[in-house]
């Protein structure tokens, strides 16, 4: 008997849907964690600042500070230097009618308003002669200048970079509250999979989705619990999701999810579980599957390697970011003027794995979903909408490879 034909659901769609499913999960707990720990976890809360940055005015250069109402005297017969001021240092104020040797960082003392350069300053034994005017405020960081006391620094929900670490490390804050990794269950499927290192037998192809799919999330820094390799078995199957469930926030699973005879995972979530789409409008990842098994969510990927790669970068990267509280889950996207032609014109959205070159995008290698290693030769991903064709020049949208493992 032939299957029902099903809709294809437009990829934007799938991603609203995933994204509304993430967002109806319970947020992830907080913990805090040293700062040095931090790098790419998603705070938990906004961090106020407690004191201006920097906490004093300071200079920005190597000259001499000195008083704006004492410029005649400073270009005239120069102004006594009456104190030496370096960075860690806590000055004595200014002396009226006298200038400070000061060094880039150390504090303004009390009755100097301005800096200058020491290029433009000629030192005789004790006395500093000024070349030109120096207007108020001149060569300094007034406190606060970054940052302000009280000021929101970082917003909840951000991913925190190198250089945000930098940015509260200048706050004094050496912890920060963020949202505790999610633990996701990573699970492949079907009889023909050994593991590398082991002896292929007639048939059968080393496991290549699960270190994917564990590079993915090592890069995301959630916790990875390993499901092994599931066999071609329908009351293994019920069983091993069971006892995932029983472990996880989430599981993620790569082939098994079509409608084939063999296809049991696919089986077990239609019978047992709850599914809430299949079947995108997508190339390479048709067979995507938004489910719940058991109250946990899954998440199956298509067992093709190009696939398992493409939607978990485009579907399940932003799921798990809203997971872990972040809003703006969106990769970085570039207009970038293609270096090929095509007249072929699908019915799904496709995306390319392609390469930089001259300022051109160009197709890496062989676009097979089946093919991985034109991924590892490409830089990034480029998008054909469905219904479209790709002239000369034309910009098409570039998400590197960059942005999307962020």
């Amino acid at each position: 008997m032939r299957q029902p034909l099903v809709s294809l659901l437009p990829v934007a769609d799938a991603l609203q849907r995933l994204l509304q499913a993430a967002s109806a999960e319970a947020p992830q707990p907080a913990e805090r964690v040293p700062l040095a720990n931090a790098l790419n976890r998603i705070l938990a809360e906004p961090l106020h600042c407690a004191h201006n940055v920097p906490p004093w005015d300071n200079s920005a250069m190597d000259g001499y500070a000195l008083a704006s109402s004492d410029l005649a005297q400073a270009l005239g017969g120069g102004l006594r230097v009456s104190q030496r001021i370096t960075a860690g240092m806590s000055p004595a104020p200014l002396e009226p009618g006298t200038c400070a040797r000061i060094f880039t960082g150390a504090p303004i003392p009390a009755g100097a308003d301005c800096v200058e350069m020491q290029e433009n300053v000629l030192l005789e034994c004790d006395m500093a002669r000024f070349s030109q005017a120096v207007s108020p405020d001149q060569n300094v960081r007034p406190a606060g200048q970054d940052i302000r006391q009280g000021d929101v620094i970082m917003q909840a929900g951000q991913r925190l970079r190198a250089q945000d670490l930098g940015v509260i490390a200048s706050a004094g804050i050496a912890e920060v509250p963020v949202r505790s990794a999610l633990r996701v269950a990573i699970l492949s499927t079907g009889d023909e999979l050994v593991e590398p290192g082991q002896t292929l037998g007639p048939g059968q192809i080393f496991n290549s989705n699960r270190y994917t799919l564990i590079g993915c999330l090592q890069r995301m820094g959630q916790t990875i619990i390993d499901g092994g390799i599931l066999p071609d078995d329908p009351d293994l199957t019920i069983s091993r999701l069971q006892a995932l469930g029983e472990q996880a926030d989430l599981i993620i699973s790569s082939g098994g999810v079509s409608v084939g005879e063999a296809d049991y995972l696919g089986m077990a979530l239609r019978a047992h579980g709850q599914l809430d789409m299949w079947k995108l409008a997508i190339k390479p990842g048709k067979p995507f599957t938004l489910a719940r098994f058991a109250d946990v969510p899954v998440l199956g990927l298509p067992g093709n390697p190009a696939a398992t790669l493409v939607t978990f970068l485009l579907l399940v990267r932003p799921y798990l970011l809203r997971r872990l509280g972040v809003e703006h889950t969106e990769p970085v996207q570039l207009p970038v003027p293609a270096g090929f032609e095509s007249s072929t014109m699908g019915n799904r959205d496709e995306y390319l794995r392609a390469c930089l070159q001259n300022g051109q995008v160009v197709p890496a290698g062989n676009q097979s979903s089946g093919v991985l290693s034109s991924a590892s030769e490409a830089t990034g991903l480029i998008l054909i909408p469905a219904g479209s064709v790709v002239r000369l020049g034309q910009p098409l949208a570039f998400f590197p490879f960059d942005g999307l493992f962020q």
